[in-house]
């Protein structure tokens, strides 16, 4: 995998398509977006996930977002300013798990594909849910991952069963492990609404994205382009976000024997290059369904 600064490999193209414009405004009437003043963006990367916000908030509410690496920081406010809105979205350096500021600060405070990857999710939620203003909104966007490994393409659908089996088992291994070095939960947003509940939050609601990534020749969208390049990108250097070093040490963690990996690794890359290969021939299709929750909570008044 290219070397880069951390997160890089979940932070491409492909993420500006995750969610409509229009289910986002409709989830913000819902819960009552027009009633919100000032945001708190959680692991903000490159500020994709405020920047689709702010297509629902009101037009002088504020949004801070913070993360850990120094890169994303720059680039969330430069986007942010090349977006028009500089004056009102600003980023800073800080972790999840210690935010560097009052409690009930905010009136939203969210983020997207933040709890998945960090090692105690239930203590990110608490931090959370400190700085979240009585009243206010808690939301989380995360997802179940392990899903895709049972996606079905042009390119595996004739897979046998043994085949799918032999996918899945790998996934999960690799996952069990991932978890068990604290290295986050890919699947973590079945989970969400119940650590939302220990959390003493209220009213908790949640929603699916009703955005799928869709393939279908000849690929010629601005999103089917970006998947395209995501596919050669997976075909060429690693599954799933993850170097084949990385794959190797979380399939071991996960209980998994290491003379197995080799083998399997290689199966995944094949997969990889092969749905590669069918995208370049315009053979590949897929509906592409993914499972993206949104979680909504209050604080109490």
């Amino acid at each position: 995998m290219e070397e880069g600064p951390h997160s890089a490999a979940y932070l491409g193209a492909t993420r500006d398509f995750w969610w409509n414009v229009d289910h986002i405004q409709l989830c913000g009437r819902r819960l009552g977006f027009d009633r919100i003043g000032s945001v708190l963006d959680i692991g903000s990367g490159r500020g994709h996930w405020g920047r689709l916000l702010s297509t629902a908030l009101p037009p002088d509410a504020t949004l801070h977002g913070v993360d850990l690496e120094p890169r994303w920081v720059e680039e969330a406010t430069r986007l942010a300013r090349e977006s028009g809105l500089g004056h009102r979205f600003s980023y800073s350096r800080a972790g999840a798990e210690e935010l560097p500021f009052e409690d009930a600060r905010f009136d939203l405070v969210t983020c997207q594909t933040l709890l998945m990857h960090v090692s105690d999710p239930r203590a990110v939620i608490r931090e959370m849910t400190r700085v979240t203003k009585p009243g206010g909104l808690v939301l989380a966007a995360e997802p179940n991952n392990r899903s895709l490994t049972l996606m079905t393409s042009s390119a595996n659908a004739d897979m046998s069963i043994d085949e799918r089996l032999d996918l899945v088992r790998f996934y999960l291994v690799c996952e069990r492990g991932q978890q068990a070095l604290g290295r986050g939960d890919s699947s973590i947003g079945d989970l969400v609404p119940g650590y939302f509940a220990e959390a003493g939050l209220e009213r908790i609601e949640t929603f699916l994205s009703d955005k799928v990534s869709m393939m279908l020749p000849p690929y010629d969208t601005d999103e089917q382009r970006a998947l395209k390049e995501q596919f050669a990108h997976d075909a060429e250097r690693g599954a799933w976000g993850w170097s084949r070093d990385q794959a190797r040490e979380y399939f071991v963690a996960g209980g998994g024997d290491e003379a197995d990996f080799d083998a399997m690794w290689e199966r995944r890359m094949a997969e990889a290059r092969r749905d590669a290969a069918a995208i370049d021939a315009g053979t590949f299709h897929s509906a592409g369904g993914d499972i993206l929750y949104l979680v909504a909570a209050r604080q109490p008044l």
